[in-house]
């Protein structure tokens, strides 16, 4: 990967796996748009058979959300609230630390403050102090300052003792979170989450910040406002889809679409703001709320307090804001200086190893690591060393970690396997958190390693291309690639696609490596005059077998803008020497 440059060394060879398709849908669709085979092969793979689906997914409408009043418990939702503002009463809003969780609280307290001149304040857990989700420090904070109502978002479905425990006290919580609930549902006066057995709410996916914008879309049908009092907030919407990961199909896809055409047309001050702090210039893509906003909010969290960036989204006056952002970039220029250097580290505790070299699984700990990158790298060491990888530190005299895991591996399963060694856990399929006895690290370590040797079958270990279709150089026009944009917002459940194209050769002795590190291509396909560019980040060793060929490539399609000359050019992922050498 780009940002991952600095580290040197261990290759890992990928596998190919060209997804099926049923040609049968695919014809019958391409006679029905009278568009390339190719593009109908990736819109049968997302599920889009007809003409009309096809219409509905290229053109995303806001009136194609849902009501929000179709979710469990909104009625009861907006009816507490409305009667809180009745009441004067003090409404506290609290949320995660992380971008989902602070996007969320900035659009829910936002849009109350523009209705309520009582008491209103927010609330976000200290990472290291509190730890996420609902605590009881936070709940004593309310009660403490006479708080009557607490809405949570991104956090609370798992929380069930402590909203007893403010129950008893005299507040009344809303939930409104996205994870799975428990078997065991916190006794809350509403509960927003369409996950619930219960909800017959039609999409299930929406992210933390999208159950808050439901919730301040259903305020504003109840208050008889424009749905524009709600819209203005999806530039954060879609930053937080962008950052949770969430799959970006339906609801999602409309909340993306639209969240960024307001990013790049008519961004709120913040995200102007952050957007300049990077020097950006190019209209923003959801990976770049991914790797280029994310990472400045989120920094607040991991290195110092969350709240900065609340207060940042929430901030009106342009001073403020600017020096709101100067603060989040510091944050993550430190972040970023911290990453490199465990990164380094830990890939020099691995290297020259054989027996760690060798293993299935990668446990590390360094008591003086810090608790706020962990999991940024293990995710780094996955990109060097292709296995789940658990980071561990030490914070308040307990070991504490990340995981991350490989595709298709249910990295929490294993480590469950292993909870009579852990003081607490949780987590999903591809990541997880533990905290554990220092005494009990190396026990872990190895039980993590032969559980993982157990269950994991062999070619998950190797690192898969997946590829959406197969076609010829000369299939790249310009036609062809404005229909493949109207593909974005791209994502999970509808990444950018990738294209095989085999018996590619290199043109006229014109591909080289620039800067040590990549290949500039410039490729055509034997007895065709098409000659197209590319560029392959970090893959200078591969260029032997370009010089060889032919060779089989996959690659994803863009834009190339350069002294104001625009055309299209090839991302190549990915070569090996060709099937029919």
């Amino acid at each position: 990967m780009q940002y991952n440059s600095w580290i040197l060394g261990h290759k890992i060879e990928k596998r190919w796996t060209l997804k099926p398709a049923d040609e049968n849908k695919v014809s019958a669709l391409t006679e029905a748009l009278k568009v390339h085979p190719a593009l109908c092969r990736l819109l049968v793979a997302r599920g889009i058979n007809d003409y009309d689906t096809a219409k509905y997914f290229f053109r995303p409408e806001l009136a194609h959300l849902h009501d929000p009043f179709l979710m469990k418990d909104m009625q009861k939702a907006v009816d507490r609230i409305s009667e809180a503002i009745e009441w004067h009463e003090r409404i506290m809003v609290y949320g995660d630390y992380d971008v989902d969780g602070t996007t969320s609280v900035a659009v829910v307290y936002s849009f109350l403050r523009k209705n309520y001149k009582g008491e209103l304040a927010y609330y976000i857990p200290h990472r290291y102090r509190e730890g996420y989700g609902v605590s009881k420090q936070g709940i004593d904070h309310a009660y403490a300052n006479g708080y009557t109502l607490l809405i949570t978002l991104d956090c609370g479905i798992k929380s069930a003792e402590l909203v007893a425990y403010a129950q008893s006290l005299g507040i009344d919580v809303i939930i409104c979170d996205h994870h799975t609930p428990d078997e065991n549902i916190p006794p809350a006066k509403a509960i927003l989450n369409p996950k619930q057995v219960d909800c017959k709410y039609p999409f299930k996916e929406l992210s933390g910040c999208g159950i808050g914008f439901k919730l301040i879309s259903a305020l504003a049908i109840q208050w008889k406002q424009p749905m524009e009092t709600a819209y203005q907030y999806l530039d954060l919407v879609a930053t937080s889809i962008a950052a949770d990961l969430v799959p970006i199909d339906g609801e999602n896809r409309i909340l993306a679409y639209y969240g960024l055409k307001q990013v790049n047309e008519a961004p709120s001050l913040s995200i102007k703001t952050l957007k300049g702090m990077a020097n950006f210039q190019r209209p923003m893509h959801i990976a770049d709320l991914v790797f280029v906003i994310g990472p400045r909010v989120n920094a607040a969290g991991r290195m110092d307090d969350a709240r900065k960036a609340v207060d940042l989204f929430i901030e009106e006056d342009e001073e403020k804001i600017l020096a709101l952002a100067e603060a989040l970039q510091s944050d993550n220029t430190d972040r970023k200086e911290v990453d490199k250097n465990i990164t380094e580290e830990a890939l020099a505790l691995i290297q020259g190893d054989l027996a760690m070299e060798s293993r299935k699984s990668t446990v590390l700990y360094q008591s003086h690591w810090h608790k706020g990158v962990v999991g940024i790298v293990a995710s780094r060491l996955i990109d060097h060393y292709y296995r789940p990888t658990i980071v561990l530190t030490l914070s308040n005299e307990k070991v504490t970690g990340s995981a991350r895991s490989v595709s298709g591996f249910n990295v929490y399963e294993a480590i469950h396997e292993c909870r009579d060694l852990l003081e607490n856990y949780g987590g999903h399929f591809y990541a997880a958190g533990m905290t554990m006895d220092p005494k009990k690290v190396e026990e872990f370590t190895e039980r993590f390693e032969a559980v993982v040797t157990r269950t994991i079958p062999p070619h998950l270990l190797i690192p898969e291309v997946e590829i959406d279709a197969e076609i010829q150089l000369s299939d790249i026009k310009q036609a062809f690639f404005n229909i493949l944009a109207q593909f974005e917002p791209f994502g999970p459940d509808n990444m950018r696609p990738v294209f095989l194209s085999r018996g590619v050769q290199d043109f006229k002795g014109y591909s080289k490596v620039v800067k040590d590190q990549h290949i500039k291509f410039v490729v055509c396909q034997k007895g065709q005059e098409d000659v197209i560019d590319g560029i392959a980040f970090n893959m200078a060793d591969k260029f032997p077998i370009l010089e060889k060929g032919p060779f089989d490539m996959v690659y994803t399609i863009d834009e190339n803008d350069f002294n104001g000359s625009v055309k299209l050019q090839i991302r190549v992922l990915d070569i090996k020497p060709s099937q029919s050498r």
